[in-house]
């Protein structure tokens, strides 16, 4: 693309390439269900503490490689539009952006600054949606007598000893 943005523009580009960071990232941890089921109905045998961490373990790589993907995606589109030269340059800012760290040691032209600023949007969403799943997947994985233990108060004894 390399030509100046307009404002409008770098909202329609932001929002399409947040889009297709959304699809790839809900999609990704909708086609890990199937995966993580089979995988947790061959560790039923297994102890409770293996199949935990070789199931969230399994969520964890997963969720880091769509993150992976969507930073890879990010810095193409950087480049694309001329907003960065160098891969490298383009795939540092997309990191430091997507994950909202924003050291301020690489700044984007003004004319791809709001496109640049839906990189951190996605981060965030993105993050969100992963913090959720894994702590849904936990959920699901946590022994129901600690879940009740800590839902329920302590049943008073009524001996008559």
């Amino acid at each position: 693309m390399g030509e100046v943005m307009s404002q409008s523009d770098q909202l329609f580009w932001g929002s399409v390439v947040l889009s297709l960071c959304a699809i790839i990232h809900v999609g990704l941890l909708a086609a890990m269900i199937g995966p993580l089921e089979i995988l947790g109905r061959w560790m039923r045998r297994r102890g409770r503490a293996i199949r935990t961490a070789v199931l969230t373990g399994a969520a964890f790589g997963m969720i880091v490689f769509s993150h992976t993907v969507q930073i890879w995606l990010w810095a193409y589109f950087l480049m694309w539009m001329g907003a960065l030269v160098e891969f490298y340059d383009a795939l540092y800012f997309s990191i430091v952006t997507y994950t909202t760290v924003g050291y301020g040691d690489l700044i984007l032209p003004v004319e791809f600054r709001v496109f640049g600023a839906f990189g951190g949007v996605t981060g965030i969403l993105c993050f969100g949606i992963s913090t959720a799943f894994l702590v849904s997947l936990v959920s699901s994985l946590m022994p129901r007598a600690i879940g009740r233990s800590f839902d329920s108060k302590p049943r008073s004894s009524n001996k008559d000893t």
